[in-house]
């Protein structure tokens, strides 16, 4: 992508949005993260935070240390050479997953409303590595890309008030992680017994943009096995190079 297809939006008195498309596609989101690693580098005094999406990167700063000229100057120069900027080798790490049951109450309905079978739900899910776009929602929430569609399945008419941490659900052709226990109407089918998010860790956050997931179907043994070794500190997250 050229430096000519962003767009520089201003929002309100003290932030941009540089917008790099209107798609969520690999393509989009790999600009708006080169533009964010470009930017951090700078290190430009004045930036309070960036807030990267599936498709543009807000910028806040304080406008009493930058102008507005000056700062979308410094963007278009940092844009410019993008297309030369290459990602170190991207991660995929290995989630364990306890698919169904009281884990997953709502991989049954998945299966039904797609004529498959929970087995067959359980096999396309954790046959693909999925992008990690980006998080939000709450702390560590990570929104995938790459979700074979035939396992699609609409989000829940009524949210739940209270969704366990770790919950995996399915919402649209998207899936996603739980951070943290919390409402939601995404479509439960299993759980991690994996700690996404640690403000005592460093980083605080298990994922990142641009890391790629691998789910990992585990029984109960397995998982009670895990959760405990995540408890005391000692399970080491499995981690593999990108094909």
């Amino acid at each position: 992508m050229s430096e000519t297809t962003l767009k520089y939006i201003p929002s309100g008195d003290s932030a941009f949005i540089i917008k790099a498309g209107d798609e969520i596609s690999v393509e989009i989101n790999a600009t708006v993260r080169k533009l964010l690693v470009r930017l951090e580098k700078e290190k430009i005094s004045g930036i309070t935070d960036f807030i990267p999406s599936y498709n543009e990167l807000m910028v806040c700063y304080d406008p009493s240390l930058l102008d507005y000229k000056e700062l979308l100057e410094i963007f278009r120069s940092c844009a410019a050479d993008l297309g030369t900027m290459e990602f170190p080798q991207a991660d995929v790490i290995h989630v364990p997953v306890l698919y169904g049951g009281e884990y997953g109450p709502d991989l049954h309905y998945v299966a039904e409303l797609n004529d498959l079978t929970e087995d067959e739900v359980v096999a396309i899910h954790s046959s693909v590595a999925c992008l990690v776009y980006m998080l939000g929602f709450t702390p560590g929430f990570c929104y995938l890309g790459g979700m074979d569609r035939r396992i699609a399945t609409p989000r829940m008419e009524t949210p739940r008030l209270k969704i366990p941490a770790g919950s995996v659900g399915i919402a649209g052709d998207q899936t996603g992680i739980y951070p943290l226990e919390s409402p939601g109407g995404w479509q439960l089918i299993g759980r991690t017994p994996l700690r996404l998010f640690s403000p005592d860790r460093k980083p605080e956050f298990l994922f990142a943009a641009g890391d790629y997931i691998r789910f990992c179907p585990v029984d109960m043994d397995e998982y009670n096995r895990i959760l405990g070794e995540v408890s005391a500190g000692s399970y080491q997250v499995k981690r593999t190079p990108k094909e």
